[in-house]
Formats: structure tokens, sequence, C-alpha cells
């Protein structure tokens, strides 16, 4: 007889676990059975959430009920022999919020190109890059809670993070292990729940200090060792363990990008993108909370699968170049904006601080600010040290190429400035309508273009607020601010986008056609000039 009528307790939005026992034994659980719980409110509505065999024979399902109130469940097991998984039901009782902090669960808003919270707020992304921090070298919990703490302080809300299957490395080298081993045997037969045991011990501590985790389930081109259906187990077993958090999902990084060493890399591109296109559907059908999904590019997200429609937004990488990388990041940006389906659209991954050409924080600053003023739904920042996690006592060291791409320890990395400064550039945005804003590189001449990026960008609501982002001095006085509506009283401002210092200028008096020319800046440097309606 089946097992009936077992009743659990949860909170309003936060994540409710319990587990079943099996009572028939299975070789490999993990391949041979498929097991779903069917979760139903008062009102009718349905969620079917997949479960997760977590070592032995236990099962644990998990679940974030939105809202208080009475769900019933009940199980659905691939093995219907399965007294113990098949059939099985009993209830839910959800009580009233309890308002702890935790991350933000996001959506696309309305307009299709800014991100709002489930709530309803508007949030501008703002990550860090994380790529191998689940692995034993950002070590548990000292390491990751501080790298975590300074992140916050400094006004992260997203971590990209990869699910144990890494970038810059082959299958099973021991770099990407943690605590309790690799989360695979080498052919993908055999999971390792111990490793997602100790990544879930990550996972939660990121969201309950206020990180959305951006989970990239593997770099792209797994999918050549693994295939289409243990990408698919995979995936699944990933939305079981962490959908029910506020996540965001990554199908996978750089995913039309074949294995480095390849010899047959033209055809592994296209049988990715098939692949990864195929994956993303997959993820979208079988995620109850119906978490946004995106894909890390080579170039441009869009271009990495087969149909744009199976991506809730963009994601770019524009480079490692340098100050190339400044118009590489504006021309993807604003291409990406122009194309159909309408989708927000942010930088990925873009030259790391402390990384190859002596990229600083200037080169930060100047892709952030071109790149959110151009139109985009936030930015994503790295470091060089933290990405693939170097310690002092144990550097990454070189890549299956044979490139090391430096030995700066992560806790070196985690105080290159650019990091704060982006923080600070976030919250000066905050104090805006920022959502509402478009480019309007008609109201400052001269202005970021092809003949010239490092003019001017400008962005704003009219009427409202104006802010324009200065990448260098402007030596011959030059700077006229366009435009300004003859009804409209603005006073303005110099920002130091470094330091956050501000340099107030006054009331704009603008000229008859209403051009106003700005006065010198203060030093030698990049700005923030900012208008502000009185």
């Amino acid at each position: 007889m089946n097992p009936t009528n077992w009743t659990y307790f949860g909170t309003a939005g936060q994540v409710c676990e319990w587990s079943l026992t099996a009572s028939n034994s299975h070789a490999n659980p993990f391949r041979e059975v498929e097991l779903d719980v069917v979760l139903t409110d008062s009102a009718g509505a349905v969620w079917r959430v997949p479960a997760f065999w977590s070592g032995g024979s236990d099962w644990r399902v998990r679940f974030a009920p939105p809202q208080s109130g009475r769900y019933e469940w009940v199980s659905i097991c691939s093995d219907t022999s399965d007294q113990c998984l098949h059939g099985v039901s009993g209830a839910l009782n959800v009580s009233e919020s309890d308002g702890r902090r935790r991350a933000a669960g996001i959506r696309v808003a309305a307009d299709g190109r800014h991100f709002e919270t489930e709530g309803g707020e508007p949030f501008f992304w703002l990550a860090d890059t994380w790529w191998m921090s689940l692995t034993g070298r950002l070590g548990w919990p000292e390491d990751f809670q501080a790298l975590a703490a300074d992140r916050t302080s400094k006004g992260f809300n997203v971590v990209q993070i990869v699910a144990g299957l890494y970038p810059d490395m082959d299958w099973c080298d021991p770099r990407g292990a943690n605590e309790a081993g690799l989360p695979y045997d080498k052919a993908f037969e055999n999971i390792n729940p111990g490793y997602f045991d100790m990544a879930d011990l990550r996972i939660r501590y990121l969201v309950d200090v206020g990180l959305t985790p951006c989970i990239v389930g593997s770099w792209g081109y797994f999918f050549k060792w693994m295939g289409i259906d243990a990408v698919k187990r995979h995936w699944r077993y990933l939305v079981a363990r962490w959908g029910a958090y506020p996540v965001v999902w990554c199908v996978a990084g750089e995913g039309a990008m074949p294995y480095y060493l390849s010899d047959t890399k033209q055809r592994d591109a296209e049988e990715q993108r098939d692949g990864w296109t195929e994956a993303c559907r997959f993820l979208h059908s079988i995620d109850p909370m119906h978490r946004v999904v995106t894909i890390h590019p080579t170039e441009t997200g869009r271009d990495q699968v087969r149909d744009a429609s199976v991506l809730d937004f963009d994601m770019l990488q524009t480079g490692h170049n340098g100050p190339l990388s400044l118009p590489s990041s504006i021309n993807k940006v604003r291409q990406s904006l122009a194309r159909e389906p309408a989708m927000p659209v942010l930088v990925a991954e873009v030259s790391y601080e402390g990384f190859l050409h002596g990229i600083t924080d200037e080169l930060q600053r100047q892709i952030f600010w071109g790149s959110v003023l151009s139109g985009a739904a936030g930015h994503t920042y790295g470091a060089n040290g933290i990405w693939q996690v170097n310690t002092s006592e144990q550097p990454y060291g070189p890549s299956p190429h044979g490139n090391n791409w430096g030995n700066r320890p992560w806790n070196e990395a985690m105080r290159l400035p650019g990091s704060g400064q982006l923080g600070m550039g976030k919250a000066l945005l905050e104090r805006f309508r920022w959502w509402l804003f478009e480019s309007h590189q008609e109201w400052v001449s001269p202005c970021a273009g092809e003949q010239d990026y490092l003019n001017p960008y400008a962005a704003g609501i009219p009427g409202e607020v104006r802010v324009i982002y200065l990448p260098r001095f402007i030596w011959d006085l030059n700077l006229l601010v366009c435009g300004i509506e003859p009804d409209v009283r603005y006073s303005a401002s110099y920002i130091n986008p470094s330091t956050g210092q501000e340099h107030a200028l006054g009331n704009v008096e603008p000229d008859p056609d209403g051009s106003w020319r700005a006065p010198r800046e203060p030093e030698l440097r990049d700005w923030l000039l900012v208008l502000v309606r009185d």
C-alpha cells in the first residue's frame, strides 16, 4: 500500500524540502529513474517539480511556494512498481512570508529590455564572474563567504558560476573537483551527489546574502563528450537541485566554441548549436518555476543557437583585447538591441581586470558606462584570478592549449578597484528611474560612434534626467549638451566615476537653440556629467 497523507510545512517564498525513500533497488537511480512531484494550490494552479536522487535510496523534492496556503501533492515515478516513490501523496501547508532577505528571482520586464524582480521591482544586473568557484580551491566556508561579502558590499547582485563542468580544462581534470570529488565519472554514467551537496552549501549561501546565482550548466564543448541524453539528465538534475532557488539559467558557456584541441572544430560548432538549442527547449519544458534562460556566447548569444526565441535575454562576449574591447562592446550591444525578437542585452564577458594588455579599472568604467548608456540592461564584471580561483599556494596553471592566464590570487584580485567603481555606477543609476533610460546620442556633441568610441555617451529620460559619460578629457572646450527642452530647468554636476565625488555646476543656462556648453572638467580624466530637472 502506498504511503499517503504526508504533510509538510513551509514558508512562502522560501525553499521547502522533503524526501522520499525508494522501496525498490536500482543499480543506477540517476539514469534509471525519473521522479516528479505534482503540486496543486487551492486555486488550481499546478507545478510539476522534478525530484533528485541524493544517494542511497533517498530522493529529495525542493519547491518554493509563491504564496501561503495549502498545496496538495502527489508523486509520479517512472518505476510505477516502487510504492514509496510512485503515487505517494500529501500536503504542504505554507505560512506567510517571514520577510527574510534573499536574492531576487528575476524575470524580463514588460518592455522586453530590462529585468525586474518577481515582485515587479526594476532589477539592474551587476554580475561578477566566478566560473570555477564551486571547486575546492575557493574554500568553504571562509573563502567563499569572504568573496561574497566583498561583492555584496560593493552592490553586486548576480554571480556567474559553472555547475561543475568547467571551461579551460579537460574533463576529469582534478582542478575541477570540490571537497567531495568530481560531479560525474568519466563517461557521465554515474553522478556524484556529494559534489552537489557541497555545491548546495555555496548556492544556498549566495541566495541568503542577496546574490542571484546565474548557473552555467556546463561549458559548451562538453556537449560533444556528453551527448544530448546526458545533457538533458544533467539539466534535469540541476533544475531539481536548484530550480526552487531564485536562479538564472545559462544553458552553456561559450556554447558554440569547440574544445580547444579539437580536430573537427567547424563540425563541432554546428553540432553544439543544434544541441544547445534542443537543451534550451528541454530546460524551458521541465522548469516549473520558469526561471529566465540564456546562453553565454563566443560573441553573441543569439548566434549560439538556431532559434533565438529559446533565449530570454542576450549575453555578449566582447573580447579580451584591452582598449579594442570598447568599440567591440558598444557595437555588439547596439546591434543586438536592433535585432528581433526584442530582449534584454548585456555584456557577460569582456576584458577581465588585471588580464592581458594591462587592463585597468579605467577600461572597466569605459565599457560599463558605454554599454549601459547604449541600452544594456546591466553589466558583468570579471577579475583575473577570481574566475579560475588562483590561490597563492595553488595557481590555476596552464590551459589545455598551454597558455597560463595569470597567477594573481583571488583574494588580491578581489581588491582590484574596478569592481567597487562599477558598484558605484550601479548606485548612481539607481538614484533615477534608470529602467526608463533610452540612449540619446543626439544630446551631446561630439558623441561616440564609429569615428571615435572615446567620445561621450548620453542617455536618460527627456525632461527628467540626462547622464553623459565622458571617457576622456575634452581638450578644446567643445563639449555641447544639445536639445535641452525650453520649458525644463536643469541643474548639473560632474561626478568622478572612480570615487563618486560630485562637483556641483549649478543651473544649466542653455542658448536659444537649446545647447549648453559644459564647463571645463575638474581634472584630466573620465567624468560623468549629470543633468537633473530641478
